[in-house]
């Protein structure tokens, strides 16, 4: 009789007593599934990339341990982040949005959802993808920069570069900490301390952020870490 093969041991019990990031350590095990097996892995995905720019705006003023709790709400309230359904979404049912407790109940926030929805269709539209645009700011590569930990900073030039046309597009609640998050967590820069066992090796890192080109020259020819 063969053996059957054994299951891989989850994730957490894998990294378990591995060195993280210092605003992974000693959290919940949400928080340290995300730190471990999402965070700063690129991500090329439109539906995600749309489901984490709005967790991200959805955090402002608030814990990214609180997101966290209610993403599941969230993809239940927006569709499950499909930009085309919450695109439609009519004054009826945002008014309901706004009772629902699986989700952050600001008005604000969940127009911006919508509104972000249709600018982020336009995009797509004048890109092919968010994807596509979002990436050609650093040319397809991710940033890693390998920092000491709690040396990370909230905003770069980059981020300011990105926040300032995300805007002229039409996005809301995407200023230049917002976006960094935002860019941190979908992998277009890596942020894991040196020290965290999911820092890259020093061969793989980049060096400088490469100088970004404008999103209309490319067309032609894309952790806010204390939540």
């Amino acid at each position: 009789m063969t053996d059957k093969p054994r299951a891989a041991p989850p994730a957490r019990a894998r990294h378990a007593g591995k060195r993280r990031c210092w605003w992974a350590r000693g959290a919940d095990a949400d928080y340290v599934r995300y730190h471990d097996e999402e965070w700063g892995r690129p991500v090329h995905d439109d539906r995600l990339l749309f489901e984490m720019l709005t967790l991200e705006g959805a955090q402002a003023g608030l814990s990214w341990s609180t997101i966290l709790r209610k993403r599941a709400g969230y993809r239940r309230a927006f569709a499950d982040f499909e930009p085309r359904k919450v695109a439609r979404f009519d004054a009826r049912r945002r008014t309901a949005l706004r009772r629902d407790a699986g989700i952050v109940r600001n008005r604000l926030k969940i127009e911006s959802t919508v509104s972000n929805a249709r600018a982020f269709l336009a995009l797509q539209r004048e890109f092919g993808s968010f994807d596509r645009y979002l990436w050609s700011y650093v040319a397809g590569k991710p940033i890693v920069n390998r920092p000491r930990s709690g040396a990370v900073p909230s905003r770069t030039p980059l981020s300011d570069q990105v926040s300032r046309d995300l805007v002229k597009r039409g996005f809301r609640f995407v200023g230049t900490t917002i976006v960094y998050a935002f860019l941190q967590a979908v992998g277009v820069v890596n942020d894991h301390a040196r020290d965290c066992f999911r820092c890259p090796p020093r061969r793989a890192a980049g060096g400088r952020a490469p100088r970004a080109a404008p999103p209309a020259e490319v067309a032609l020819g894309g952790k806010r870490l204390l939540r």
